[in-house]
């Protein structure tokens, strides 16, 4: 929805700006400009692809234009699910939690955590940690094991965003090309009257107009909006490596959830008095 209305205000300020200094809005309406430009960065974009960076841009425009952030709710709900799992570990031991693990998708205990099953990604990244707990027993590696996974997540997901941005650098010189190729046919009608030369030569500058719109006033906020939204995610995985750091070094399961509630960023951290109430109503 916040990207929706962004486009609706680029749009109207722009368009709308041109239209209250009287300007003649069918002059901006030229399909070729248009289709040299967005045509030549869609050809870049498969030239300089990798296969799998192709489908990860592709899979990423639903998140642009989704609303997805992780709440007060999301976080408070992950924090239940954790401490049922570290009080699981600490009073049946940490062989009780193998099912679970094994098969979350199975599990009655992570069925009742919607919000947290809704990302498939940090399931299993609890689980597979829990796991590597469960075979191993060995808690030293565990962290670093937990950045690696979260370093290769980020780096994927910033690599979308700068590649995504990369296109976005590409639009103004593009539209340089599209409005040269309309200097060049203007230049073929040098003889026509100045008016008629005049409204060729404005067609021309729509292209470079359109360049520059595209890249400035869309797909670089675009490419923006991924970068933080990897951000958020990232601080939503970090919250889970703190908990459980914490529970496999021996840290009681309350005090291993609220070393991940202090991880949780504070314009939606909640607080000690709202963690404690959420997981008595558990």
């Amino acid at each position: 929805m916040f990207t929706l209305i962004g486009i609706a205000i680029v749009l109207v300020a722009v368009i709308g700006g041109f239209a209250v200094e009287n300007g003649p809005l069918q002059v901006l309406f030229q399909p070729a400009e248009f289709m040299i430009i967005v045509g030549a960065v869609i050809g870049a974009f498969f030239i300089g692809s990798s296969r799998s960076m192709f489908f990860q841009v592709l899979k990423s425009i639903r998140l642009i234009i989704s609303m997805r952030y992780y709440s007060r709710e999301n976080y408070l709900e992950l924090l239940k699910l954790l401490n049922i799992l570290f009080a699981k570990m600490r009073k049946e031991g940490v062989a009780s939690i193998e099912r679970d693990v094994e098969h979350p998708q199975e599990s009655i205990l992570f069925s009742h955590y919607p919000l947290v099953n809704k990302d498939q990604a940090a399931v299993l990244f609890i689980c597979d940690t829990l796991r590597v707990f469960i075979t191993t027993g060995d808690q030293g590696e565990l962290e670093k094991l937990m950045k690696l996974d979260m370093d290769t997540m980020l780096d994927q997901a910033e690599g979308t965003s700068t590649m995504i941005s990369k296109m976005a650098e590409s639009l103004p010189g593009l539209g340089i090309v599209a409005a040269v190729l309309g200097v060049i046919l203007t230049m073929g009608q040098i003889s026509q009257p100045p008016e008629v030369l005049g409204h060729s030569i404005g067609a021309a500058l729509v292209g470079t107009f359109l360049g520059v719109l595209l890249c400035y006033g869309f797909i670089g906020p675009m490419a923006m909006k991924l970068e933080n939204l990897a951000q958020e995610r990232n601080a939503y995985f970090n919250v889970i490596k703190a908990a459980i750091s914490a529970a496999v070094a021996g840290s009681s399961p309350v005090m291993a959830v609220e070393y991940g509630r202090r991880a949780i960023p504070e314009d939606v951290r909640p607080t000690f008095f709202e963690m404690e109430e959420s997981l008595k109503g558990r």
